[in-house]
């Protein structure tokens, strides 16, 4: 896919994947729809509940990035890095019959959530922008997911692709909306955006995606995986300057849309 030379892009796709090759896991996208549907049952803020306030199940709530690394009442049950030492996966893969397996009640993981669990905490455990319910939050622990570290360089990369560039308007996002598409800025202070179309993969043809070109300059990711474009689609996403991230697994573009 051609890029603009001046913007240096030729090895940023590369740059925001993971050691192994494949495109980072995701948490919004693809961790907090499992911990929706499999944990927050037992594991939320304290609520009432059939007129009785119920709490969350030994202490741990999962419903946000600071309650996730606070724990609940055994310690610590997310170790960024360390997947072999976080129960909040190890419990998952326990035999149904333990004590501790989880979740107790409803559907299991499936084998394929349990290793994109996995691979998310191998990966660092980043939460990205989400932050989640700061109720009950206490004083001392910061509501903020940011890791105390040095600028990565990606992070400087963006900042050099957010200079000077315009924020889309609201309008236009709305019709990007209405094709099917979710837009969301890459960060609260930047102009640069995220797009996917995760909420309707089976209906995301050439065409939908052609209704990103308004806000073409301004988008950085785009998940694209397991949708039903085709080749075609390349010719839109081709028009991109600043993306870095193009997730297209799943898809039938071939090495000849790649080429555009």
């Amino acid at each position: 896919m051609k890029t603009s030379p001046s913007l240096a892009l030729v090895a940023t796709l590369a740059l925001l994947t993971t050691t192994s090759g494949h495109a980072a896991v995701g948490f919004e996208k693809q961790i907090l729809p499992i911990i929706e549907a499999k944990c927050l049952g037992c594991h939320k803020a304290p609520h009432e509940e059939n007129g009785k306030k119920k709490e969350p199940k030994g202490e741990l709530r999962l419903d946000a990035a600071w309650a996730m690394l606070k724990g609940g009442e055994h310690g610590a049950v997310l170790k960024p890095g360390k997947s072999d030492s976080s129960d909040m996966y190890l419990f998952t893969v326990l035999p149904k019959d333990d004590d501790d397996f989880m979740p107790p009640k409803g559907d299991p993981l499936t084998a394929e959530e349990a290793k994109l669990l996995k691979t998310w905490i191998d990966e660092g455990a980043d939460f990205g922008g989400w932050e989640g319910n700061q109720e009950g939050r206490p004083a001392d622990i910061p509501g903020g997911t940011k890791k105390v570290a040095g600028p990565r360089e990606h992070d400087e990369l963006y900042k050099k692709l957010n200079t000077d560039l315009k924020p889309v308007a609201e309008a236009t996002i709305a019709k990007a909306k209405e094709a099917g598409a979710q837009v969301t800025l890459l960060k609260a202070d930047m102009a640069l955006l995220r797009a996917d179309f995760l909420t309707g993969v089976s209906a995301c043809t050439d065409d939908k995606v052609a209704a990103l070109l308004p806000m073409k300059d301004n988008i950085t990711q785009l998940d694209l995986g397991r949708t039903v474009i085709t080749d075609a689609a390349m010719d839109t996403i081709a028009q991109m300057p600043r993306l870095t991230v193009l997730d297209l697994r799943q898809t039938k573009v071939t090495d000849a849309g790649l080429a555009k």
